[in-house]
């Protein structure tokens, strides 16, 4: 059914806020990031870690794009802690502008949304990736075209001349249908390279929205340039739409005659290798917009948010910290001061998902400059975890080996010179418990000297006495009431002094002399650990 600009423009600005319904791919949108140079980045976030904290989820719940190049640039910012504070400035700079003129943002998002196509996706490709070389006897071409239009020409004057078409045709067609698959493979993405220009240069009106639009001007000056040839893509597409087939037949025995699509489509990948600069300023210049409007729509979709501030400091600051994911969350407050934390408590008591909430705050800060708190405050820290681990039988590989390796790369980045977060759950869970404290006890200390930040959750209450110099402590319990288990979520400072292991198997109709030994062994092995 039809629908009128007007109805678009309201549908546009009643949804672009919110959280989206639609399909996620996530193949196509970490292209940008996968191809982007990194060099300069302060830590690109693992796939171990992004893994970890659940950041396809979190993704998913902070992307308000509207476009797709600003779906993927939004990916890219979320994976990638810059190593200084210009991309933050620009964000903020473009939320404060567009937050003060409402008749611009509404242009902006109808702008943005043309290149809501899922084409969209491949304009990063057009300067990321190499494109189909030219054959060597591509040479050829051009002589066969000249031949036809010569044959053409004379056949005039000597109709006879018509017959060499026919093997001329013959071989022009096999190059023309070699060619046809590569073309058509390029003809969305450069369709949609000619709407992000003509996004850009509407945008660009506004000089407002870049200090820089003079570059701007020149990137949509460059591909101007070739915009004659890759209207051949654009024709190419109205044609198959608006015309019959027997139209389209005579026009493609044109192009086969004349091998004007071969010609034309190496001609426009030669232009590509050499504006590959200028096509990327295009899509950062409107990826980047795209993205602080998004940011800005997520800040007002949440219950609170605050700026994080940064301090060279050992010391982590949060105040009613929560996570986004979570709809009824249970805010907690935690401060560090020259130390790091050890957190204890049963299974579900929320030891793990306060590990969580404090790793993704640590990333959305530094790459969104937004934190889910009323009060964040930490220093530049690189993110890294290991909480979900599991043995890799392909590789032949045990559970503690896996976490032996992963634990084994935050030692050596403990020493990179970088302030650093750490983030495990129960550590070498694989081994016995003799050890696996003995172990605990000194990666822990280690990975804690310097400037970095430990949040470790721990059943093992011994590792508390050994750690107490250098980790703050903290649990978090449950109450069992009536006959059932109650969790409050609430991080309590100090060490647990109540366990409900054996309760819980009571509730749950253990025998009685399992329950009974259970007991009598417990109070022995308290005991004899003072406990």
């Amino acid at each position: 059914m039809f629908k009128s600009r007007k109805k678009k423009k309201e549908e546009l600005l009643a949804n672009y806020s919110k959280i989206k319904n639609s399909t996620f791919y996530f193949n196509r949108i970490r292209q940008y990031f996968l191809n982007s140079d990194k060099s300069t980045a302060f830590q690109v976030i693992s796939d171990k870690t992004y893994e970890d904290l659940d950041l396809d989820e979190l993704f998913m719940f902070i992307d308000r794009t509207s476009s797709k190049i600003g779906q993927q640039f939004l990916y890219h910012a979320l994976r990638i802690i810059p190593s200084n504070k210009e991309r933050s400035s620009r964000f903020e700079h473009l939320i404060k502008l567009l937050n003060a003129n409402s008749e611009l943002k509404e242009s902006v998002l109808e702008q943005l949304s043309r290149l809501n196509s899922n084409d969209a996706y491949y304009i990063s490709s057009l300067f990321q990736e190499n494109h189909f070389p030219k054959p060597k006897w591509f040479w050829v071409v051009p002589i066969l075209s000249l031949t036809s239009i010569l044959t053409i020409t004379l056949s005039i004057f000597f109709p006879q001349l018509l017959i060499i078409l026919i093997p001329i045709l013959g071989v022009n067609y096999f190059i023309h249908y070699w060619n046809r698959e590569k073309f058509t493979q390029y003809s969305g993405s450069i369709l949609e390279l000619l709407k992000l220009k003509q996004v850009a240069k509407e945008l660009a009106k506004a000089e407002v929205l870049s200090k820089k639009n003079d570059e701007i001007n020149n990137a949509i000056a460059a591909i101007d340039s070739i915009g004659f040839q890759m209207s051949l893509f654009r024709l190419e597409a109205k044609l198959q739409s608006d015309i019959g087939q027997a139209i389209e037949g005579f026009l493609d025995i044109v192009k086969a005659l004349f091998l004007i699509e071969p010609l034309v489509f190496f001609n426009v990948l030669k232009e590509f290798d050499s504006k590959r600069n200028e096509i990327h300023q295009l899509f950062k210049f409107v990826a980047e917009i795209d993205v602080a409007i998004s940011i800005d729509s997520l800040r007002k979709d949440l219950p609170y948010y605050t700026i994080p501030i940064f301090e060279n400091k050992k010391e982590l600051l949060a105040k009613d910290i929560f996570h986004p994911l979570l709809p009824n969350f249970v805010a907690n407050s935690i401060e560090c001061h020259q130390k790091s934390v050890l957190l204890t408590g049963s299974n579900m008591s929320g030891k793990t998902t306060f590990i969580r909430t404090v790793g993704i705050n640590a990333i959305v800060s530094q790459t969104l400059n937004t934190s889910f708190a009323r009060e964040f405050a930490i220093p530049p820290l690189k993110v890294h975890s290991a909480i979900r681990i599991s043995d890799d039988i392909m590789n032949d590989k045990s559970y503690y080996f896996e976490e032996v390796l992963t634990i084994k790369m935050m030692v050596e980045e403990s020493r990179s010179g970088v302030q650093n977060l750490f983030l495990l759950d129960e550590m070498f869970k694989g081994t016995n418990t003799v050890e696996r404290i003995s172990a605990g006890k000194s990666v822990l200390s280690y990975l804690a000297k310097q400037g970095n930040i430990v949040f470790i959750s721990t059943h093992d209450l011994e590792l508390a006495a050994y750690l107490e110099d250098s980790f703050d402590l903290y649990h978090f319990t449950e109450v069992v009431e009536n006959d059932s288990i109650l969790f409050d979520y609430k991080i309590k400072h100090g060490q647990l002094k109540t366990t409900n292991a054996i309760r819980i198997l009571e509730l749950n109709k253990y025998p009685h002399e399992i329950i009974d030994e259970a007991k009598k062994l417990s109070m022995q092995i308290r005991s004899e650990k003072h406990l």
